[in-house]
């Protein structure tokens, strides 16, 4: 570690949206920062499900943290876990070291929440990593291969039956590209099998899809994904999942699906990590398991820790906690920047932390998505060109722009998705979802608030 030479000492935990603005914001002379994470990269992951479904590649939507703050001289980036923390002897331990603080900054992010049968997860991957996305993708093409080789019908149907858990913006997204893959991209790619015939069911425990979003855009996205040939679940809960079937239940009615294809995007929790930070400060936890902040997004008792994004239960705006989604991550970390700039300078308090609001979206396919703008509600194609460009904007890197810009181009004007690779030996154990995510993955939901 470089010495500090009397200067603020600010760690940063998580290289996700939280985390990577709030380092871009350290500015002051006076601060040195190092920013910790255990990927050497930063995840867009609101486009994650384009790489689950082999429209995108992986590098498209990532870009390595040296690269991106490469300008910010008083910046350091260590590839390493945090496992604890010692709030009195202000310290972050690490898997392999520690690393002293006058401020701190956790933007760990959260992980899918199996509700008590995380036996499940191994059967029915989340989407949270480049290596879910990848494993996701695996499953779906093997699947498409092994009915191309089967000659029983029965087998192949449930080797073709897609069932996504959850329908908030992944789980539509999913779903919505899992159809039209299987309509348009594959269709001529096979021999012995009809691709079109494949059939992807969407389940979601409450009562419509995108229950953040208003009915209207919610009845067009069952009316969209219903285009597709999607069959949807309202009112559905899973009650088993195994190798080769799901069971879900609607009222007292039992449905089991044979199917080798479930895929989770069904609820959050915290990671172990902010268990371990509430244990060393003794910050109240919501049942989820975020950290409750103050309107400074600090923990009670420890005005130099700052919990933001995903992690944090924050709300002392309109009385609920804010969402989960990636703009949230931005503005509080370029938040706590700036309170932390305030404080070394010797400024007047910064005012409570607000969040500006700038709508919600989600996109259902092909010109196909819905956008809640506050003053207008859009769908269609009008609000799929909307998401588009927010989303190429929100790219960390011009080249990751340039490059996804033009992959969308030639995969909307060919219908194709040019990477539809298997990069998993056959026969190899399906990766499960990361116990603890990416540090930072935190808004991994496509809303733009």
């Amino acid at each position: 570690m470089p010495a500090t030479n009397g200067l603020h000492r600010v760690v940063i935990i998580g290289g996700g949206f939280g985390g990577l603005y709030a380092a871009r914001a350290m500015s002051h002379p006076s601060l040195r920062v190092t920013l910790i994470d255990r990927r050497n990269f930063h995840l867009f992951q609101p486009l994650l499900y384009q790489v689950a479904t082999g429209e995108l590649s992986p590098a498209n939507i990532a870009a390595p943290l040296r690269s991106l703050l490469r300008r910010q001289r008083q910046t350091d980036v260590l590839l390493a876990q945090a496992v604890d923390f010692d709030a009195t002897g202000k310290r972050v331990i690490l898997a392999d070291g520690e690393v002293a603080y006058d401020s701190l900054i956790v933007a760990a992010g959260l992980e899918f929440n199996y509700f008590g049968h995380d036996e499940w997860r191994p059967l029915a991957p989340g989407l949270k990593s480049i290596e879910d996305a990848t494993t996701i993708r695996a499953r779906v093409l093997t699947a498409f291969e092994a009915a191309e080789r089967t000659t029983d019908p029965a087998v192949r149907h449930r080797l073709l039956t897609f069932v996504v858990v959850g329908g908030g913006a992944t789980g539509v997204e999913l779903a919505g590209a899992f159809a039209e893959l299987a309509r348009y991209t594959l269709r001529r790619d096979f021999r012995s099998i009809d691709p079109t015939e494949a059939r992807v069911v969407l389940v979601e425990a409450r009562p419509r899809l995108l229950e953040a979003f208003p009915d209207d855009l919610s009845d067009k996205t069952s009316q969209t994904l219903a285009r597709l040939g999607v069959t949807v679940y309202p009112n559905a809960m899973v009650t088993d999942v195994r190798a080769d079937q799901v069971t879900i239940q609607r009222g007292d009615a039992k449905e089991v699906i044979p199917t080798g294809n479930v895929l989770w995007t069904a609820g959050v929790r915290t990671t172990p990590l902010a268990g371990r930070l509430a244990a060393a400060t003794g910050a109240a936890t919501d049942r989820l398991g975020r950290i409750v902040v103050g309107p400074d997004l600090t923990i009670a008792g420890h005005p130099e820790i700052f919990v933001i994004g995903d992690m944090a239960h924050f709300e002392h705006q309109g009385g609920q906690p804010l969402p989960g989604v990636a703009p949230v991550a931005m503005q509080q970390g370029r938040y706590a920047a700036q309170v932390i700039a305030a404080r070394v300078g010797g400024k007047r308090p910064t005012r409570p932390f607000r969040y500006h609001d700038r709508g919600s979206m989600a996109v259902i396919g092909r010109s196909s998505a819905v956008a809640d703008l506050g003053w207008t509600h859009l769908s269609g194609f009008t609000a799929w060109f909307a998401w588009l460009f927010i989303h190429l904007l929100y790219l960390a890197q011009f080249q990751n722009r340039l490059l996804v810009l033009v992959q969308w181009a030639w995969n909307y004007v060919t219908w194709n998705r040019s990477a539809r690779l298997i990069t998993e030996p056959p026969g190899s154990k399906t990766r499960s979802s990361s116990q603890q995510p990416a540090g930072g993955d935190d808004g991994s939901s496509t809303d733009t608030r």
